[in-house]
């Protein structure tokens, strides 16, 4: 790309205090790059991942309920890797946040076979009254004919959460570099961390449930799971399970392939600013005490509180973003916003774009409801402690304005740590507009 563009939204008015901010100044944007399609015909693709078993194959979810494998040639399977569809809680025809929304395959898949997922299903018998739905996460295993279809049979549900409302689900999940499964779950849904299900703290902030937290269980051992022992409450007060706490909706994280393989997440934010976070052990992220950098009023969501607590009722310090910025939501006419809902991406260690590597990628679904008007980003983090990370908006050749015009839903990484970025054109569960592109070299 010959061009050069200026950083979208320009240069940001306000500094927070005393605190690591997106920096201000003029960027130029990413430069050198091309989306390229890779797979179509999806409802609403949210992962993609290397499958191990064949070389460079991937495997792609559909939020619909559905997973497809693309070959090394770029030809989805015609039959079906998995289809969950028969047991998914009945999703909207317009916008939702539930459905399949998770896949890792075990570390040693090749000789095992399993396969976890996480999808949301009708509210469990003896749920609460008036909820939702739950959310599972469960272990599957290959056919035994056939190693490119799993059996759907052999699911074993290892963990519930009974989710009070349809938003806020998270449902990604990992395997650390240590071995373990991560799983980040939303806040239970509705707005400001407030309603039915909610702990008068938020349920962010309370530890006695899964909701907005990111839990950690070792799938190696105990029945269904044992507890990491150097988990932060591996024998209470909290839940055993839980790794970090103070989330809204988590939507999206990653491992860093390389460097110090920290834990990267986007967690979308009630309106005012998305932020970015590095997840520690024992980390606690503020919501819904704090949005982004700020104090947050669960009574009026769009006033930002003057003062930001920096403290938990149980006294823990919160722990910081690594950066955050503007949402359209409250901000409208604010130069410095850059989009109405974040999506977690992944540190580039590939090798197909040189300039990008240890940089972070990531998107905004859109920066307008109604309009397919995503964009991608690139952060760049400081080279001294203390410093301010900048983020630039990648422009790939043949589209202007930073829009790439799709939702940006989710970002993928294939074995050799080449990204793609996964889009729909509506904000629907409906039709196949769903996309695949891999970012490569202009």
């Amino acid at each position: 790309m010959n061009s050069i563009s200026k950083l979208f939204g320009g240069s940001l008015g306000a500094v927070l205090s005393s605190l690591l901010i997106i920096s201000c100044g003029t960027l130029h944007a990413a430069t050198g790059v091309a989306l390229r399609e890779v797979a179509s015909g999806f409802v609403s693709p949210v992962v993609l991942c290397d499958f191990p078993t064949e070389t460079g194959a991937s495997l792609i979810v559909d939020q619909a309920g559905t997973i497809s494998i693309l070959d090394a040639k770029g030809t989805k399977s015609e039959e079906l890797f998995l289809d969950v569809r028969s047991i998914l809680s009945k999703l909207n025809a317009g916008f939702d946040e539930r459905g399949l929304l998770g896949l890792a395959l075990h570390p040693k898949f090749k000789t095992n076979k399993k396969v976890y997922v996480v999808y949301t299903a009708p509210l469990r018998t003896g749920g609460p009254v008036e909820w939702d739905c739950t959310m599972h996460l469960s272990v599957f295993t290959l056919s035994k004919t056939n190693p490119r279809q799993v059996d759907l049979s052999s699911e074993r549900v290892l963990l519930q959460i009974d989710k009070p409302y349809a938003n806020h689900n998270g449902g990604c999940i990992a395997f650390g570099p240590e071995g373990y499964l991560y799983l980040s779950v939303g806040d239970g849904g509705n707005t400001s961390g407030i309603g039915r299900g909610h702990a008068a703290i938020g349920n962010g902030q309370d530890m006695t449930t899964l909701l907005g937290k990111f839990v950690r269980i070792d799938v190696d051992h105990g029945n269904p799971y044992a507890i990491p022992q150097d988990n932060p409450f591996p024998k209470g007060p909290g839940r055993p399970e839980i790794f970090a706490s103070g989330f809204r909706n988590p939507w999206r994280f990653s491992f860093d392939r390389g460097g110090k393989h920290q834990l990267y997440v986007g967690d979308v934010g009630q309106g005012a600013f998305e932020e970015v976070d590095i997840v520690v052990k024992g980390g606690n992220y503020g919501w819904n005490a704090r949005e982004g950098f700020h104090g947050f009023n669960p009574k009026d969501a769009t006033k930002v509180p003057e003062g930001m607590p920096t403290k938990a009722l149980d006294g823990r310090a919160f722990t910081d973003p690594i950066f955050e910025y503007k949402n359209f939501n409250v901000f409208k006419k604010d130069p410095d916003s850059k989009g109405i809902s974040i999506t977690g991406g992944y540190i580039y260690r590939g090798k197909a774009l040189p300039h990008l590597v240890g940089k972070y990628i990531f998107g905004d679904w859109s920066r307008v409801w109604a309009k397919p008007d995503g964009v991608i980003y690139v952060a760049t983090p400081p080279s001294k402690t203390g410093d301010q990370w900048t983020i630039e908006t990648m422009e790939p050749k043949g589209l202007k304005n930073g829009s790439i015009g799709a939702h940006v839903v989710a970002f993928g990484e294939d074995g050799d740590g080449e990204l793609y970025v996964m889009t729909n054109a509506s904000n629907s569960l409906i039709g196949k507009s769903g996309k695949v592109w891999k970012i490569v070299a202009e």
